[in-house]
């Protein structure tokens, strides 16, 4: 059988699958007739490579988070200055958010269920250590160099880097219709990440946010950036 020749294979499209039903469903509306359909699957194939509903959406859970981990990883932060060093992780951060929305989707989901699932996870605290381990090195410099006025908590300025994109996100639907403009617009978008990054700095630095001008921006965004 097909499943039998390829088991990694089938067990990666079940999570696909399953990724996209839970981002589009969440758990408890998502169904399993439907995950085991999409993967070309079924039911008793899903049961035996991932176990029941709940132990599939954990999976997808720490699968998602293992992914940004994963290419947060690749920014090559070390080797930059501070301040490019940030602006190249909110810069990732925004992208990323972007890219993939169902990554959002589970965020809402499992935030609606108090982290009732992600509580259960072995592996998602150790995922987050040396992520945190590096954005406090590039703080570290950026006061050894005297770019940042002070030392900051390194998970406390992630979450609010994050947060900055979230919200923004999240609720573009309604808060485009309370201030009355299109804020997925790609103007909206870019003017945003602009945005974003003149205030984290601003705040790192001490800097007003005018020093961080359009000029300045475009020279600490990353190519990922200048390329959309």
């Amino acid at each position: 059988m097909k499943w039998q020749r390829d088991p990694e294979g089938m067990r990666l499209r079940i999570l696909e699958a399953a990724k996209q039903e839970f981002a589009a469903h969440g758990l408890a509306g998502a169904r399993v007739d439907r995950i085991a359909a999409n993967a070309d699957a079924n039911k008793r194939m899903l049961y035996y490579h991932v176990g029941n509903k709940e132990d599939l959406y954990l999976e997808v859970l720490e699968g998602a988070y293992e992914k940004i981990r994963a290419e947060e990883r690749t920014l090559d932060l070390e080797h930059l200055d501070p301040p490019e060093a940030i602006a190249r992780l909110i810069d990732f951060t925004w992208n990323y958010f972007l890219r993939n929305p169902e990554f959002l989707a589970l965020l809402n989901t499992e935030n609606l269920a108090k982290a009732k699932h992600l509580k259960r996870s072995t592996k998602v605290k150790s995922m987050h250590s040396p992520f945190v381990e590096m954005i406090r090195a590039v703080v570290t410099r950026g006061v050894e160099s005297g770019d940042f006025r002070a030392a900051v908590d390194p998970v406390q300025l992630y979450i609010s880097i994050a947060g900055l994109a979230f919200f923004y996100l999240s609720n573009s639907a309604t808060l485009s219709v309370i201030f009355g403009r299109d804020l997925l617009r790609k103007d909206a978008r870019d003017e945003r990440l602009a945005h974003m990054t003149a205030l984290v700095l601003a705040a790192l630095t001490g800097n007003s946010t005018d020093v961080f001008g359009k000029g300045r921006m475009s020279a600490l965004l990353s190519a990922e950036q200048q390329a959309n």
